[in-house]
């Protein structure tokens, strides 16, 4: 009895498990390997160098950025408006003027404003992803601090790439600005004093009396440094006249030749033309041009014609390479926000105002301070300049390598 039990269930299993052909178990198994592998081809997607994330940070960067740089022009606007509107008044300026003047002015301060414009937008757009733990989020995702900021760093350079741009826009705008405001306040008698004039041949002219309206000079001292390929020239002459075919008519003077140290040839002359003396009465009125009025380029051209003629160009020299700094700054800023938002959580917007306000100060005063250092000759006037950048540049570093990834 118990055998014949025993036995049932062999047969049975015997039976419902027919024998399989030669081959198909291998066969099966390649069939379950090969899907499994196309599975995870198709799975298996090549990184994209710009997220959806990197677009949502950079337009937030972006809102706050452009907001802020038209925003804080415009207040300049109407805090030097409401300053200058009396002087205006009297000056019977239109208002045709003034608005124009305005409109040149835009360029210069938005140049300015960069650098403040990049660190609200980095200090507010990270903050507001902190206090929201978006930071948090990406993280726990596998995106490091460093690459979830690359977008902003990313737009800082394209906010330095502007600024470069703007930066020559804008002295030819405030060059106009110029010419509006004096066409009503320049003196009636078109005279100018006591002056001196560096022309871009490296010509040094000291002229004590100029006017334009008669086209005459009193006293003038015309100045040309000696070099290895020509002696060095002095003219000093009691007047001059300007003739429109001829140029200068120099009276009642003496020539000096110096070819060396030791040596200096004389020749008084009653009456000469100097032909290199090109410059009218108009064009030496309006000679006198403020760094901002002038482009890198066009700055440094003038301070080679100042150095041959051995005038002190060092507080031109910072303002020159302040063209370029401003600019940079925009990244540099951008390095010293970015960690630095990340610990505005608790404080929210007014911490963000703080930290930037603060900072754009702090900024501000650092570059007056090196340009007095680097005008003085106390540094190098180019080292001056990027001083600035150096300093917050170092403070970013530390920040970043503190901040926890």
């Amino acid at each position: 009895m118990s055998s014949s039990f025993d036995s049932a269930p062999s047969t049975i299993a015997s039976a419902a498990v027919p024998a399989l052909p030669s081959g198909s178990v291998p066969a099966i198994a390649a069939s379950g390997s090969q899907r499994v592998s196309e599975r995870a081809v198709r799975t298996r997607r090549p990184r994209r160098l710009i997220t959806p994330l990197d677009r949502y940070v950079a337009s937030e960067f972006a809102r706050i950025f452009f907001v802020t740089l038209l925003g804080f022009p415009l207040l300049v606007i109407v805090i030097d408006l409401v300053e200058k509107l009396r002087r205006y008044t009297a000056d019977k300026l239109t208002i045709q003027d003034v608005a124009l003047s305005y409109y040149y002015m835009l360029p210069e301060t938005m140049f300015m404003v960069l650098p403040a414009a990049t660190l609200f937008a980095t200090v507010f757009s990270i903050s507001t992803f902190t206090r929201y733990s978006e930071v948090t989020a990406a993280k726990a995702s596998g995106i490091s601090f460093y690459r979830f900021v690359a977008p902003v760093i990313f737009m800082s350079f394209v906010a330095m790439g502007l600024g470069l741009v703007v930066g020559e826009f804008a002295p030819p705008a405030n060059a106009k600005r110029e010419k509006i405001l004096r066409k009503k306040t320049a003196s009636p008698e078109n005279e100018r004093y006591n002056f001196s004039f560096s022309s871009t041949t490296g010509r040094n002219y000291r002229i004590y009396t100029l006017n334009v309206g008669a086209a005459y000079i009193d006293r003038v001292e015309i100045e040309e440094r000696r070099t290895d390929k020509r002696p060095g020239l002095l003219i000093a002459a009691d007047r001059g006249d300007w003739q429109t075919r001829r140029g200068w008519a120099l009276h009642k003077g003496a020539l000096h030749v110096v070819p060396t140290d030791t040596t200096d040839f004389v020749v008084a002359f009653d009456s000469i033309y100097d032909p290199r003396f090109t410059e009218s009465a108009k064009e030496l009125r309006a000679s006198e041009k403020a760094p901002t009025e002038m482009t890198f380029g066009q700055l440094t051209q003038f301070i080679r014609a100042l150095e041959a003629s051995g005038a002190d160009v060092a507080g031109l020299k910072v303002d020159r390479m302040l063209k370029l700094a401003i600019p940079v700054t925009c990244v540099i800023i951008a390095l010293f926000g970015a960690p630095l938002a990340t610990s505005s959580q608790r404080g929210g917007a007014a911490f963000g105002v703080a930290i930037s306000l603060g900072t754009t100060i702090i900024f501000l005063i650092l570059i007056q301070l090196t340009k007095a250092i680097g005008g003085n000759g106390v540094i190098s006037p180019d080292l001056a300049a990027w001083l600035p950048n150096i300093l917050v540049g170092i403070i970013a570093l530390i920040l970043l390598a503190r901040v926890r990834t």
